[in-house]
């Protein structure tokens, strides 16, 4: 990886994979010349090319046995030595506005600044959604590697820092998924995963939950305007739907276990 000299401390910007041959290469490429230091934390059950690819291109690579997402994502940032660190997942790209954007604000960054937020824009069947519930997401991504961890388990893992966040304004793109395929193929994962985690905190099953999925689709395409995306923004409104009744059913399921 080329070197960014204009980041005091410099830049190190990690990611966890599995099976993510696909998708990688692409992350990877958009860091090129902005990160001093790539981390790749590969699953110990990854089954294809990912860490061979990571390594090709200059990555730090470790391999770590799959806990949940936080405790793997803290083990990746626990590989970086920079001081600034930037989470990505290889389903996302750094921009050419964004690279620019976050070259300027760690450069003018006063010691105070912990973190910063940065926005994100979904891509879907070809084109961005800016509807639906998706046109104003951030997270938290880049921050001051001694300052930050994550916190979170098993599905929704968020990072925390000791010190006030600054936003930026531009964005990463995200590919959640590369086609319906794919999208189908993640959807029994990570129901399931949704559906466990709720089932510890003590939810359950409520026949009315059958009502979620025309309210949620209703929701999304109607009330949020995801119609205005065109056909990807309803079928992805229709998707997320089908994603929300489903957790919910496998909640019902996990309970009646429970009592068996």
């Amino acid at each position: 990886m080329t070197k960014s000299t204009d980041i005091p401390g410099g830049l190190s910007a990690f990611l966890i994979a599995r099976d993510e041959q696909a998708d990688l290469p692409g992350a990877l490429a958009s860091l090129e010349g902005l990160a001093d230091e790539v981390v790749v934390l590969v699953a110990q059950d990854s089954s294809d090319e990912t860490a061979d690819i990571a390594r090709a291109a200059g990555a730090k690579v470790g391999v770590r046995k799959f806990d949940d997402y936080a405790s793997q994502k803290q083990a990746a940032l626990g590989m970086a030595t920079r001081e600034w660190a930037l989470s990505i997942d290889a389903d996302e790209r750094v921009t050419a506005g964004l690279r620019s954007e976050m070259v300027r604000a760690l450069a003018a960054a006063g010691p105070e600044v912990a973190g910063f937020e940065i926005p994100f824009v979904v891509r879907f069947m070809g084109r961005p959604l800016r509807f639906g519930g998706l046109g104003h997401e951030r997270h938290l991504r880049l921050f001051r590697r001694t300052r930050g961890r994550f916190v979170g388990g098993a599905l929704h893992e968020g990072i925390a820092v000791d010190g006030p966040v600054a936003a930026l304004a531009e964005p990463f793109d995200h590919y959640p998924y590369a086609d319906l395929a794919e999208y189908l193929s993640k959807l029994d994962r990570y129901t399931t995963l949704a559906a466990r985690k709720r089932f510890e905190r003590g939810e359950r099953w409520r026949p009315w939950r059958h009502l979620q999925m025309p309210f949620e689709f209703f929701v999304r395409a109607v009330l949020k305007l995801g119609v205005l995306d065109g056909h990807p923004g309803l079928v992805w409104a229709g998707l997320s739907a089908f994603h929300s009744w489903l957790k919910y059913v496998k909640l019902g399921e996990m309970e009646k276990e429970g009592r068996t």
